[in-house]
């Protein structure tokens, strides 16, 4: 099967679509959204789309020009500086290039789209499969790179959009060894942005995280803090068989959560992002968006800072991958939805549980799902 191309939320791509989930790729930078999960009778879309984006923008890179839902980072972050003489994007070719399809292919209860494309900055290729089972509401998404020598950032970007109400949301994850405050200036008020957390500090539980006034900041609610952007980045426990990150919203009726092998992907970056950039194309308006962004990275600065020292790979946190062209490198990560209750609060565990997971609140309720967690475990 080859599906043609359509256009959604301005850009070209390719649907596909299981009998619990209607997905959605764009050629350009291989974003993924919108995804809307079918839950009972109801259909959430849980990621968000950036509101500038039918709009003629100047000097902008065209991963922000697409900038939705999720998508593939290598080398993960801002690259500004060159490494070694490489020059990549933000966030690298795979977020800005077309991507090639291959196939959509369906087998047994699975559907597969498969793209890939072969990056110029470093040489290499890269190929995205993604899948959709039936009777599952969750996305597989599994990259691949070969051909490719040396030290690389890797990363996964999902952005969720929260309801326009404060607290909305609870926000939790598996066991994390330490968290770490952007340890540079973030946001800047002479450039139009702003941030409120101490930089550089470190920290235990997202609930309490030291802010630049000396106070301490409750990040496991969102959105808060109207204004302001912050980002932090949790060192895994690569000793779990599998590392979880979820969003719940009992308004909306879902939980969010994102699962991955701690053992490759090493860290999670949480970016709040509320409104506090104030410069093109952001203008104050990209406010109550999450990024859950799993990833092998020195936070959001790209490959020359994560391939040298720095204070996160001087305590033993991998700040990059090393690739070999003799030994592809597989990323596997799911994102997935399920119903809830109104009275199910912060996800407290996710564990394995009959051929899925078992969610537990909190407040101490439970709910059951199918999940193929052999994905990433494998």
């Amino acid at each position: 099967m080859k599906p043609s191309l359509k256009t959604q939320a301005g850009q070209p791509g390719w649907s596909f679509t299981s009998n619990r989930v209607k997905a959605f790729l764009t050629r350009t930078g291989g974003q993924l959204a919108p995804v809307v999960f079918k839950l009972g009778r109801k259909s959430v879309q849980p990621f968000s789309i950036a509101p500038w984006l039918k709009e003629p923008l100047q000097d902008t890179p065209t991963m922000l020009k697409v900038l939705r839902g999720d998508f593939f980072c290598a080398p993960f972050g801002g690259n500004a500086a060159p490494y070694r003489g490489e020059r990549h994007p933000p966030h690298g070719e795979t977020a800005n290039r077309d991507w090639t399809f291959r196939s959509l292919k369906r087998e047994g209860d699975a559907l597969c789209l498969h793209a890939s494309m072969q990056v110029r900055a470093r040489r290499g290729r890269v190929d995205k499969r993604l899948i959709l089972r039936d009777g599952h509401t969750a996305v597989y998404c599994e990259h691949v790179l070969s051909g490719f020598r040396g030290p690389m950032p890797i990363g996964t970007h999902p952005m969720l959009s929260f309801p326009d109400e404060p607290g909305a949301g609870y926000i939790s994850t598996s066991a994390f060894k330490r968290g770490h405050v952007v340890p540079m200036a973030w946001e800047q008020p002479e450039a139009r942005g702003y941030s409120h957390l101490k930089t550089g500090a470190t920290f235990s539980s997202l609930k309490r995280v030291p802010a630049r006034d000396g106070s301490m900041a409750d990040l496991s609610r969102f959105p808060v803090r109207r204004g302001y952007e912050e980002l932090v980045e949790l060192v895994s426990d690569e000793k779990l068989p599998f590392a979880w990150s979820a969003v719940s919203l009992p308004s909306a009726g879902y939980v969010f959560f994102a699962i991955k092998n701690p053992r490759v992907l090493r860290e999670t970056v949480l970016w709040f992002s509320n409104g506090g950039r104030h410069y093109p194309p952001w203008n104050g308006r990209h406010v109550n968006v999450l990024g859950v962004e799993d990833v092998t990275a020195f936070f959001h600065l790209g490959l020359a800072e994560s391939a040298k020292a720095n204070s996160l790979n001087r305590t033993g946190a991998p700040t990059a991958v090393t690739l070999s062209p003799d030994k592809p490198l597989r990323v596997a990560h799911i994102l997935a939805v399920a119903a809830i209750p109104r009275d199910f609060d912060e996800v407290a565990s996710i564990v394995p549980h009959q051929g899925g997971v078992k969610l537990t609140s909190r407040s101490g309720r439970t709910i059951i799902t199918s999940l193929d967690l052999d994905f990433v475990r494998g």
